[in-house]
């Protein structure tokens, strides 16, 4: 089993940062709510406990508080912010209220020898965000680093390997930030940083065989870069116990039907049912505009079909999902949780429970990144692993108004075009999002001697880090012109091309 440092998460918005940084040092992590029993991560074989930071203030009266036993399990224990804050109340310390608050940069200056910042220089930038602040160590604590504000910004107990940050290591603000989570890793927890991705492919694959055994397993297969390499890795397991679905709904892109079956069906001889189903969604979405309409019809049709394609196939035991551990963490439904805002994951339009199915999902403890890594090992190609977000409802939400047959036709043949240009610019890969919206606007044009009155299509490139905000990208003027210049000349039915200019917020990525 490999090593593994324990996250206790006590609401932060960095906790899975702080994953993330482990992992990128080699070494195993995995997030645990903060009241998770000292019994359950000693069978979990830690070797390192990390105690997050979090929005509330020790000395709040519901504060949240782990296990106690965890500073007997004999690992090291770091707590960063209101971790160590925590760590110093629990252990016979005394915080209170900051009469001025740190909120951002400050500069820390590193003491005497400390284990925990070795090989730190004497004065580094770090990043804060705290409104308590220990005023007492607890006993056999030493002080290692302070701030203008705070004269135990880094404590440490050298014996029993209790360490504490007031600021945040994990952000990309503090600087040497990375240094000190290695620090803590390597030379006080001992952890090799041989962990690998090799490492886990071999690891799932006999936790999905052991699971699994000898039933059957289906998966709803979009092409898209999760299901794609849940999909690789439940074959690399079970072989043909796995099933995979493919829908086509009438509102997927130019050629993704083919491109899906030549690349799972062909190449990695995966047994591959395709549903071609364009005709009953779009005779469901006849006179459907209202967006959150389509939205609803598009995923009640798709529950449809998917379930009497089960049917048809026989006994089947397990549905699987491509689940990131980002959903999973953001998901937890726990009383008590601390984090400020918590999203709901949920399932694929709630197949589980309708199917009556076991869930399996062999992706959730993975980070994006990560799956892509994944799915390189497993020989899937860049043109999947890195394909551009594709939203469920597909070119349905790309085409305003109602949606019709000739209208998506109009759409495809656009938005293959922008894609073509993208890539041949060399542009694909640098941006978030880049894709082709109908607008049923029509406008005058003239194209040879003849007035046309036609549809515009809207183009939409923007760069982001995780969709929650976004801006749209600054384009070559070049690039531009030659995807304006083949839409308006390749496609029928377009006669002007437009740039959607406008951020997120206000505006959305998608447009419906």
């Amino acid at each position: 089993m490999h090593q593994t440092i324990a996250v206790l998460d006590f609401g932060s918005q960095y906790t899975q940062v702080i994953a993330r940084r482990i992992r990128e040092c080699n070494v195993y992590s995995k997030i645990y709510h903060y009241s998770t029993k000292a019994k359950v991560l000693k069978k979990d074989n830690i070797c390192g406990i990390i105690l997050s930071g979090g929005p509330s203030s020790v000395l709040a009266k519901k504060a949240p508080l782990p296990d106690a036993d965890i500073f007997k399990l004999g690992v090291p224990v770091l707590g960063i912010c209101y971790g160590l804050q925590l760590m110093a109340h629990m252990l016979g310390g005394k915080v209170e209220p900051s009469k001025q608050r740190e909120y951002g940069h400050s500069s820390l200056e590193v003491l005497d020898q400390s284990e925990l910042l070795n090989g730190l220089p004497a004065k580094i930038r770090v990043w804060n965000s705290h409104g308590d602040k220990v005023i007492k160590m607890p006993r056999g604590f030493i002080a290692a680093a302070r701030t203008q504000n705070s004269d135990f910004a880094a404590i440490e107990h050298p014996k029993k390997k209790f360490f504490g940050l007031q600021f945040h290591p994990e952000v990309s603000h503090s600087e040497q930030g990375i240094n000190v989570i290695r620090n803590f890793l390597q030379q006080i927890c001992g952890c090799e940083g041989d962990w690998s991705m090799a490492d886990y492919l071999k690891q799932s694959v006999e936790e999905i065989r052991a699971k699994v055994g000898d039933q059957k397993v289906i998966l709803g297969l979009s092409g898209g870069v999760d299901s794609s390499v849940a999909a690789a890795l439940l074959h690399e397991a079970i072989g043909d116990q796995l099933t995979c679905v493919f829908v086509d709904n009438g509102l997927l892109r130019k050629n993704e039907r083919e491109s899906v079956e030549n690349l799972f069906k062909r190449n990695f001889k995966m047994n591959l049912k395709v549903v071609r189903a364009s005709r009953l969604f779009l005779s469901k979405l006849k006179g459907v505009t209202d967006p959150e309409k389509k939205r609803k019809v598009i995923g009640r049709t798709f529950i449809e079909v998917f379930d009497n394609t089960v049917k048809k196939l026989g006994k089947v035991d397990f549905l699987a999902q491509g689940t990131l551990y980002p959903d999973v963490i953001e998901s937890v439904s726990i009383e008590g949780n601390p984090a400020s805002l918590i999203k709901s994951h949920h399932n694929v339009g709630g197949l589980p429970k309708r199917m009556k199915l076991k869930l399996l999902e062999p992706l959730r403890e993975l980070f994006k990144d990560e799956v892509r890594v994944l799915g390189s090992e497993l020989g899937l190609p860049k043109e999947v692993l890195w394909r551009q977000p594709f939203p469920g409802p597909g070119l349905g939400v790309r085409v305003l108004g109602e949606l019709t047959a000739k209208n998506l036709s109009v759409l495809r043949e656009a938005d293959a075009i922008l894609l073509e240009e993208m890539k041949r610019s060399d542009w694909y890969y640098k941006v978030w999002q880049s894709f082709a919206v109908f607008l049923p606007v029509r406008s005058v044009g003239v194209m040879g001697d003849e007035r046309t009155y036609d549809n515009a299509v809207v183009l939409r490139i923007v760069e982001s880090q995780d969709a929650m905000t976004a801006d749209w990208v600054r384009m070559p003027y070049e690039v531009l012109q030659t995807i304006s210049s083949r839409i308006i000349n390749e496609v029928k039915g377009v006669n002007r091309v437009c740039l959607d200019i406008s951020s997120k917020p206000p505006a959305t990525i998608e447009w419906e």
